[in-house]
């Protein structure tokens, strides 16, 4: 019976100290929101200013720049994958299905020789793409995995077969300025990578498409009741998804008027993946911000960028990435 009155008044003690100390527990709430709203910027800032302390060749303009360029194209294939992760999917063909496009578009432009034929070409294949896979999970009822799974297989493998396993290179020198011009010190590349962020933000938090790939991917069940055409709506983001892809595609064969079936695109899922995870994007869907990818995209960036400075095997960077899609699942689960 003592141990009992003591317990009950120890608890009147907290809360009396808890009342009489609401400074204490707003400023906790302060801070843990603080913390979930802005810990992928948060971590932005921490990872920058080590990394500029790690190694002062990291903060000189040039290797600025060099960041943003080698990260502009899996940023806007990231783009593409969380808009796909906030419904409550996954896409594991933007690799292939880019290598696709990029060879569907150097073949449109040697065969006609117009830059916009090939443009226009890339956005319908990577589009279409993206439809098969929205038709496979909305209407065939396939897991997502499953679905792009098989999308990766057919699209590479196309893709091998039309270049016999080879490359395939643009004989149309105007084609390589969409990726090798800049204006003023900013890189084409950069520009479209920042442009397709804004236009993706406006989309995902300004429109009601937004919303209601929030609402499918908080709960499918609860939207179809609402009465949103869930089905419709999906495959309206996997489409989407396929159309970033082919912008990306755009710029890759733009970089290098090339295309090898074998190596182009390789991993690029893991990228993107990894980007959207340290972005705050859950994998079970529903949460996630377009400006979080963003950051993550930058933070992969310089990962890379840092490993690539102090020498670290390129055979490692691998391992890092996964190391970071574990640790960023686990900090997901204990929120």
């Amino acid at each position: 019976m003592q141990l009992a009155r003591k317990g009950r008044s120890k608890k009147l003690a907290n809360v009396v100290l808890n009342e009489n100390n609401p400074q204490t527990s707003s400023t906790k709430n302060r801070l843990s929101w603080l913390w979930s709203e802005y810990s992928v910027i948060i971590a932005f800032l921490i990872i920058f200013i080590a990394a500029t302390i790690m190694n002062p060749r990291f903060i000189d303009m040039n290797n600025q720049l060099n960041i943003l360029m080698q990260v502009s194209i899996i940023g806007i294939v990231a783009l593409g994958m969380t808009i796909v992760m906030l419904s409550g999917g996954i896409d594991l063909s933007v690799g292939s299905v880019l290598v696709l496009v990029g060879v569907c578009t150097v073949l449109a432009l040697n065969a006609t020789g117009s830059i916009f034929v090939a443009i226009v070409t890339a956005l319908l294949v990577g589009s279409f793409a993206g439809f098969l896979n929205g038709l496979m999970v909305a209407k065939g009822r396939i897991a997502s995995f499953i679905a792009t799974l098989g999308m990766m297989a057919a699209a590479r493998s196309i893709a091998l077969y039309i270049t016999e396993g080879g490359s395939i290179s643009g004989k149309v020198t105007g084609f390589t300025a969409i990726a090798n011009n800049n204006l003023g010190i900013i890189d084409y590349p950069i520009i479209i990578f920042f442009v397709m962020t804004a236009l993706v933000f406006i989309l995902m938090h300004k429109t009601r498409f937004g919303r209601y790939v929030y609402a499918i991917g908080s709960n499918e069940k609860a939207a179809l009741l609402s009465a949103i055409r869930v089905n419709l709506v999906k495959i309206g983001v996997y489409s989407l998804a396929g159309l970033l892809v082919s912008v990306a595609a755009i710029i890759e064969a733009s970089r290098l008027n090339s295309v090898s079936s074998s190596s182009t695109g390789v991993q690029y899922e893991l990228d993107a993946i990894t980007a959207v995870i340290i972005g705050g994007t859950r994998m079970t869907g529903g949460r996630g911000k377009i400006i979080g990818t963003f950051f993550g995209v930058l933070i992969l960036g310089i990962l890379n960028n840092m490993m690539n400075l102090m020498n670290v095997s390129p055979h490692l960077q691998g391992f890092v990435k996964g190391l970071i899609i574990i640790i960023a699942v686990v900090f997901q689960k204990k929120e």
